[in-house]
């Protein structure tokens, strides 16, 4: 079976008569962080819009687990396989650890969108619930915090936790926007701890700003500005990129 994920070819997104992405591909792997990095306004977050399907293309073409996406809810989406985190975490403070990680769990057994007022109903298949929330706690590092209410949890601890929650519908692939962002070093130490767990199950793109972390952490780079892509290839390829170096890097990588 392969370890292609997801495969996304020749995405273009315009607003008016801005391309904000312009025929981009990618493919994520199992086994692989991809990194996608660029300057401001380069059309990363665009790009993970366009995968989730928070946002349709103008053109193109995904697939998902070899099944076409385009179209899709982003709801459907994540029932396919695509689990996705956001710069903003989307935690429910009042609630503990646990409580938000079943309620992630819990609405991919509904079919419906993740609504808290649902909390209440009945768990079709509760014992799995429980275990998918178990284990998306492990890999998360939080399983000593699972009954802590989530406005008592550190900055890191509530990406970790927005990790968790969507580690608990089961994705194949994950799109994870600036996990590291806001984090001092103890903190940043654990999610990059945690990112590499999670690449021997998943497809990870990372999407970030902390460019030591990502050519610490990433297996394939691919360096976009102004909404296309100007290189893709290994941290060491990246690094002696010249056209890269000019556009972005500079010297200090």
């Amino acid at each position: 079976m392969s370890d292609l994920q997801l495969s996304a070819k020749n995405l273009v997104k315009r607003f008016g008569g801005l391309a904000a992405v312009n025929d981009v591909s990618v493919d994520l792997h199992r086994g692989r962080i991809h990194a996608v990095i660029g300057p401001n306004g380069a059309g990363k977050s665009t790009l993970t819009n366009l995968l989730s399907g928070d946002l349709p293309p103008t053109s193109g073409q995904i697939a998902l687990n070899g099944q076409g996406i385009h179209g899709k809810s982003p709801e459907r989406i994540s029932r396919q396989g695509l689990g996705r985190s956001y710069q903003k975490t989307n935690i429910f403070l009042p609630f503990t650890v646990w409580d938000n990680v079943r309620l992630a769990a819990q609405s991919r057994e509904r079919h419906a969108p993740f609504n808290p007022l649902h909390w209440f109903s009945a768990a079709s298949k509760l014992a799995d619930v429980n275990r998918r929330c178990e284990r998306a706690l492990e890999l998360a590092g939080l399983t000593a915090r699972a009954h802590t209410v989530a406005a008592a949890t550190s900055h890191g601890e509530q990406r970790q936790l927005e990790i968790a929650m969507t580690l608990a519908t089961e994705p194949t692939v994950l799109l994870l926007d600036e996990p590291l962002a806001g984090m001092g070093a103890a903190e940043a130490e654990s999610m990059v701890a945690l990112l590499q767990r999670l690449k021997a199950e998943h497809a990870v793109m990372l999407v970030e700003h902390d460019m030591d972390a990502v050519f610490a952490l990433a297996d394939v780079l691919t360096v976009m500005v102004n909404g296309q892509v100007i290189a893709s290839g290994t941290p060491q390829q990246i690094r002696n990129d010249e056209g890269v170096q000019a556009a972005y890097l500079g010297e200090e990588h």
